[in-house]
């Protein structure tokens, strides 16, 4: 009888799920929908000689992506990973009999993820290398982030009719007041820290002197650990590649050889040779119409897939993602909610299986008042348990405020940190509400009354009021670092005027502890909790199956996220979207926020 109502409940699961599928996809998607599933084979096994290829389109983000039905559908286990499972996959690999070789593939646009990211990867594929296996790259156009990978290649090849891209990094911001002052948006500001400059974007026509000079110096410090780093694995100078940096910057193939970045000028099929060398299959050959995928291979998506789970341990270290622009309230994909978060880290106080935090911080910062109430809760469960602040691509304002909670903080060198400091944006429409027709009339029972209105500007006075509320803040936020950093406030003041540093150079100043990663930051919490070789990993918040996914959205309708394009004037108008998409999430109550609004990524 119980297994009659088993398959009854599950087959009107069953119904329910497709009834839903049916409604959101349609007749098409449904027919593909079936089609896929007839089709589908478990393709995370791992044959014998086997390459690992690793596809450079795939993303990386911190936290464990959401599972999607497109992944389900087409077997392919994510076109997002975690730092951790990319890392653990080429560690394994490395390890693995089965695993004769390694295939960096770039052949697309890499994923969107910083320096930082990139160092710790790299990091896995030297090891991956130390261990006896051979790496392969290959690429039809090597952009200088890829590269950085590919670096560390045995044998780097080049397509005869690309190029590389050696010509340093820079950084475009873009700046919108002018087209504010056109269409009519005014717009007031209140700050504290010189070199503030998330404002900028909206007052200005061009950078600041004191945010070029701390946009230089991240560059050139980035820039540096670049070329240093790739130099030392191609047996070249630094200078050797500043001077190709100064002097071409883009490499034909034959070029890029020449100037020892390449080993070769191969086509495809070359590739697909060496590939069939390192799993035996050359001796084999066949007249068989050859393609990408005609070697014994496994991709990373699916080998990380295919990795087993930490043994449950009565001992848990839990790692915590805090991934995106903080703002009020529970956030939404992307963000952090203050209030969402503070109730994650509350829950972990009471698991006593849970004996270390490792706080993982990917965030550009964002509401004040957010900031302080996830803060709070990270001392909080710090008082119960050891918390340790694992720094990723950006930990700055905000993201380096709730830093303050944690007993040691690591960073890795090109991790951007700092910008100590607050600021207030006020904008009002009432010059494009009334070159339009609008007009508005108050009746108030005091002068202060309609003080949050963004129907007019604000007068001296509410300016004033608005300064008091930003100092505030400020005065609260050089407390936290000086308690955090166990600094006089007097020592703190100095690197706190809203200057940007990378890990590197934080490490010198007394605002970051030490270098190193994610998997740094793990061992030394084992370490601080005494809990020897007895412990696993859990990761926190969990990440919905696309099950869950299509329940939760279900009824819903979302902006889909903007999709990347190679072509320029494509991108500039993507890249201006984005920066008013930044915009719902100024939502403090107070309207201050230690946020990093410059756009950083390097190009």
């Amino acid at each position: 009888m119980g297994q009659f109502f088993k398959q009854t409940f599950a087959s009107c699961l069953g119904t329910l799920l497709g009834l839903l599928v049916f409604s959101s996809l349609g007749v098409g998607g449904l027919a593909f929908l079936l089609l896929s599933l007839l089709i589908s084979s478990d393709s995370s096994s791992v044959k014998e000689k086997s390459v690992l290829v690793f596809n450079l389109a795939t993303n990386i983000s911190d936290a464990p992506p959401s599972s999607s039905l497109a992944d389900s559908l087409t077997g392919e286990s994510a076109t997002t990973l975690n730092l951790r499972q990319v890392i653990a996959a080429i560690e394994k690999a490395a390890l693995d009999d089965n695993i004769v070789g390694l295939l960096l593939y770039g052949r697309d646009n890499i994923g969107e993820y910083g320096y930082a990211t990139l160092t710790e990867v790299r990091q896995a594929l030297a090891k991956f290398r130390q261990s006896g296996k051979k790496i392969i790259a290959y690429d039809m156009e090597w952009t200088e982030k890829e590269y950085y990978l590919a670096s560390v290649a045995e044998k780097v090849i080049i397509n005869p009719v690309g190029r590389m891209e050696i010509n340093g990094l820079s950084s475009q911001q873009t700046f919108f007041a002018d087209a504010l002052e056109k269409y009519g948006v005014g717009v007031q500001v209140v700050k504290v820290g010189s070199f503030k400059g998330a404002v900028e974007p909206y007052t200005r026509q061009d950078l600041s002197i004191q945010n070029r000079q701390q946009l230089q110096t991240l560059l050139d410090t980035i820039w540096s650990n670049y070329s240093s780093t790739v130099a030392k694995s191609r047996n070249l100078t630094p200078q050797q590649v500043q001077t190709i940096s100064d002097t071409q910057g883009i490499l034909e193939a034959t070029t890029a050889k020449k100037a020892g970045f390449v080993d070769e000028v191969a086509y495809l099929d070359r590739v697909i040779a060496l590939a069939k060398e390192l799993t035996g299959e050359a001796k084999n050959q066949t007249n068989q119409e050859e393609d990408s995928s005609s070697f014994s291979q496994i991709s990373l998506a699916n080998y990380a897939s295919s990795l087993d789970e930490d043994e449950d341990s009565s001992n848990q270290i839990a790692i915590v993602y805090a991934e995106g622009t903080i703002v009020e309230g529970q956030g939404d994909r992307g963000e952090i909610g203050g209030d969402k978060l503070a109730k994650e880290l509350r829950k972990l106080q009471g698991k006593e299986a849970v004996k270390a935090v490792v706080l993982r911080i990917n965030s550009p910062g964002g509401s004040a008042t957010a900031s302080e109430v996830i803060l709070r809760e990270i001392k909080r469960l710090d008082a119960k348990k050891p918390v340790i602040i694992s720094m990723g691509d950006v930990a700055a304002s905000g993201g380096y405020w709730i830093a303050m909670g944690g007993q040691r903080i690591f960073a890795d060198n090109d991790t951007i940190t700092g910008s100590i400091g607050v600021f207030g944006l006020l904008l009002n429409i009432q010059k494009i509400a009334n070159n339009n027709g609008i007009d508005w009339d108050t009746v108030k029972t005091g002068k202060l009354a309609d003080i949050s209105t963004i129907t007019r500007p604000k007068n001296p006075q509410e300016l004033e009021i608005y300064q008091g509320a930003v100092n505030q803040f400020y005065d609260l936020f050089i407390e936290t670092v000086a308690q955090g950093r166990k600094l006089s406030p007097d020592k703190v003041r100095p690197v706190a005027q809203g200057r940007v540093w990378t890990g590197k150079d934080a490490v010198k100043i007394g605002l970051v502890d030490q270098i190193g990663g994610l998997e740094a930051a793990v061992q030394y919490a084992a370490k601080t909790a005494k809990l020897g070789d007895d412990w696993s990993i859990k990761e926190y918040p969990r990440s919905q199956s696309w099950q869950e996914e299509l329940f939760s959205n279900f009824l819903q309708t979302y902006l889909p996220p903007l999709t990347k394009n190679n072509y320029p004037l494509t991108q500039e108008w993507q890249n201006f979207q984005q920066e008013l998409l930044k915009l719902p999430t100024f939502n403090d109550p107070h309207s201050v926020y230690a946020k990093l609004l410059f756009n950083l990524d390097f190009r």
